[in-house]
Formats: structure tokens, sequence, C-alpha cells
């Protein structure tokens, strides 16, 4: 995985932990893109970034994962992705998620 193009402050780190977290759970990735300090954090903004790329690519794994073997094994290896990233956002680390990461839907 390569390290994000911005970094963000320590203090930056330490106050949006949780909001970068929530960038990963779904339908909460409301909570960290209506919130406008959230958003002025470049920490939050890289993993919101990186949490839509993973919900778009979970919508479409969903659907190939109906396909025996491949589909589950495309399944897994999206799972294992998406752990990646919650765990990266929980250390602090702006760390692109491998494949899908260099997408940027949000500036």
């Amino acid at each position: 995985m390569a390290d994000a193009p911005k970094t963000a402050s320590q203090e930056d780190i330490n106050k949006n932990k949780t909001n970068a977290i929530l960038c990963y759970l779904g339908i909460l990735i409301i909570i960290p893109f209506m919130n406008e300090e959230a958003k002025k954090s470049p920490f939050v903004m890289f993993h919101l970034n990186q949490g839509l790329v993973l919900l778009i690519t979970g919508v479409v794994v969903g659907v190939v994962s109906w396909i025996p073997i491949i589909g589950w094994i495309v399944a897994i290896a999206w799972f294992v992705v998406w752990l990646m990233a919650i765990v990266n956002a929980g250390s602090g680390k702006m760390k692109r998620a491998p494949l899908v990461g260099n997408f940027e839907i949000v500036k």
C-alpha cells in the first residue's frame, strides 16, 4: 500500500480517529460526511474517500459474490482489504487500500 499524498498532524489524527473509522461502516459514513469540522481534517477526508471507494466496490463485490468459488474469493479479498482499512484508520495511518485505493472520489 502506498502512502497518502497528504499528511495530517498528530493532533488531527488523535482528534478524528472515530470519524475516520466511521468512514468504513456503511451508512455511518454519513456522520463524518455531514460533519463540517471533520471535513476540514485531512485525516478524515482521506479515510472518507477510501471508505466511499470501498463502499462502491463492496456493492460490486456483493453482486460478484454470487458466482461460486471466484466470487467467494473476491468477496474474501474485499473483506480483508476492508479490515485493513479499518485497522489503518484506528492506528492513525493514512495508507491506501490495495487495488482500489488510488481512486479519488472526494477531494
